[in-house]
């Protein structure tokens, strides 16, 4: 009689420890070595937006910042002006005719030839000067945006029609027209004066919103939006507009400069905001060049 054989026991798999991993120079445990040591070692990679890295960079520029302080103050005076001037523009004080500067008058930058404090008639020219300049770049933003959009998008006769009368506005002596049309239309009106200015800032922005276009419109999604049945408005302003908007924001704030600027000039020259009623910077200058002696 055979006796049953007895299985022999196998002996359990030697287990090898893997290799010592490190990061930095410190060990981490190879359970945890991966992402997930990445997360405990705090090396994780953050997402960041391309507006979050342009603000970082914005705040780490010392100029920048000493500049952006500096008209956040000046702005900031200008919307508040019926609390920060300490008169109104147009209150008359007749003791204080011509007076200079003085600190113990509490007339800080002095009064004008009625007794009307300059400090407070700056703030409140401040005031006139970024209406103008806003107003003046939002108005033609929008109107060298349509332009431009339907130029650029329909090319052709109708490209060709908008561009050459964009052209013979910019063929336009400015300064000339502006005088003239001020004297004529708008002097002494901040609202007549604006619109006139618009009417000759939209040509720049047109130009850039045409040439973008131009670009723009052989592009893939463009193409798909079409296959879909889209029309041209949603076309436009739904799928191309929004990869326009960063050269139109450059645009309508260099708008913003150059309206204050001409506006001050056409007030210097006694063409612009009527200064009776309405203070202005540029009419201030050409008040103070008529007082030297005051100062």
């Amino acid at each position: 009689m055979t006796e049953p054989s007895v299985p022999t026991p196998v002996p359990p798999a030697r287990q090898v420890a893997p290799p010592e991993q490190t990061i930095d120079g410190m060990v981490v445990a190879p359970a945890t070595f991966g992402e997930d040591a990445t997360v405990a070692a705090g090396l994780e990679v953050a997402v960041r937006s391309q507006w979050d890295y342009a603000r970082r960079r914005f705040v780490r520029h010392r100029l920048a910042m000493i500049g952006f302080v500096g008209l956040v103050i000046i702005f900031g005076a200008g919307i508040f002006a019926n609390w920060v001037a300490p008169y109104l523009p147009t209150e008359i004080d007749l003791n204080n005719i011509l007076h200079a500067p003085s600190v113990a008058g509490h007339h800080y930058f002095g009064t004008d030839d009625t007794g009307r404090d300059y400090l407070s008639r700056v703030i409140f020219g401040i005031r006139t000067s970024l209406e103008v300049g806003v107003t003046v770049a939002v108005v033609s933003s929008i109107v060298g945006l349509i332009i431009g959009a339907v130029a650029g998008y329909y090319g052709g006769f109708i490209d060709n029609l908008l561009m050459r009368l964009t052209d013979l506005v910019l063929t336009l002596p400015a300064l000339a027209v502006l005088l003239t049309a001020a004297a004529l239309l708008g002097q002494g009106s901040q609202w007549r004066l604006t619109f006139i200015l618009a009417g000759f800032f939209w040509t720049g922005i047109a130009r850039v919103v045409r040439g973008v276009f131009l670009s723009l419109r052989e592009k893939e999604y463009v193409e798909a939006a079409k296959a879909s049945g889209a029309g041209d408005a949603r076309i436009m302003f739904r799928h191309i507009l929004p990869n326009t908007l960063g050269p139109i924001v450059v645009n309508a704030t260099i708008s913003v400069a150059a309206a204050i600027i001409t506006e001050a000039a056409l007030s210097f020259l006694g063409f612009g905001v009527n200064p009776l009623t309405t203070p202005s910077l540029g009419g201030l200058l050409s008040q103070a060049q008529a007082n030297p002696q005051q100062w």
